[in-house]
């Protein structure tokens, strides 16, 4: 059955699309089949991957005028790895889905068509608790929130843990926490094994035991519109997205080990 993963978390510069892109060109790597749905009107995850941030074809006809997703999937440089890319037009899709019949459901409706041929969705969501990230958390089976390893990062996340539970209430009943993604760790700073221990006690075995370092190479990658496995194979940040691919897979599919 395919798995459909909203990656999310309102505080910005968290690593959340980072996450998306790596973790599912990772997952593609260990050969299942993965659908990025970049639903973040930035584009990050879009251009990350090599598209333009002004695809014709993109998230917005899709959410707002009903269009068929099949019609703008995109290959990537990984076989097994897709994506529906976005663009700026979709920071109005905020608005016009405001009257819209229907509203947090439009991602849903839009993913049953194309969702059978993947073993992973993963969607980006902007950074922010709006529409669109509702549409993303109604059309999920799970989230997963990269957290990073700084002072503020608890304060955000029980923000979004409450958006979480009101979406569970009102459309999504099935919604469950996927996992926490420690990012941005610093090995070096007294601070980070400080926020990873605490966010560890508070949420225990959610928390995925893999951490994402900081890295540069991690951080050059997007501009060559590479994921890290493609960028540099050898380097930390690839060694980490890896791992936490192979755990990510552990957990979904309830393999032991």
């Amino acid at each position: 059955m395919t798995k459909i993963v909203a990656l999310a978390n309102q505080k910005g510069g968290v690593g959340k699309t980072t996450t998306a892109i790596n973790l599912g060109a990772s997952v593609a790597a260990c050969e299942r089949k993965v659908l990025i749905v970049d639903l973040d009107p930035q584009a990050n995850a879009t251009s990350g991957l090599g598209l333009s941030k002004n695809e014709e074809q993109s998230m917005y006809p899709v959410l707002v005028d009903g269009a068929p997703m099949r019609e703008i999937l995109r290959a990537t440089e990984l076989p097994t790895l897709s994506i529906a890319p976005s663009s700026v037009d979709l920071v109005g899709a905020e608005i016009e889905l405001r009257e819209a019949i229907g509203r947090e459901f439009h991602l849903r409706k839009a993913l049953a068509d194309v969702k059978n041929d993947f073993d992973y969705v993963l969607i980006d969501s902007p950074p922010s608790l709006g529409l669109l990230t509702i549409n993303a958390l109604t059309a999920a089976d799970s989230v997963l929130v990269p957290m990073q390893c700084e002072y503020f990062a608890l304060e955000g996340v029980s923000q979004l843990l409450a958006t979480i539970e009101r979406v569970r209430d009102a459309v999504n009943p099935a919604l469950e926490i996927e996992g926490i993604a420690l990012t941005m760790y610093d090995e070096r700073m007294n601070l980070s094994r400080q926020v990873a221990e605490e966010v560890r006690s508070h949420f225990g075995e959610k928390v995925y035991r893999t951490v994402i370092p900081r890295n540069v190479r991690l951080g050059e990658a997007p501009s060559f519109g590479k994921p890290i496995i493609l960028y540099d194979i050898r380097s930390r940040g690839s060694e980490a997205y890896l791992n936490l691919a192979r755990e990510f897979i552990q957990r979904a599919e309830n393999v032991i080990g």
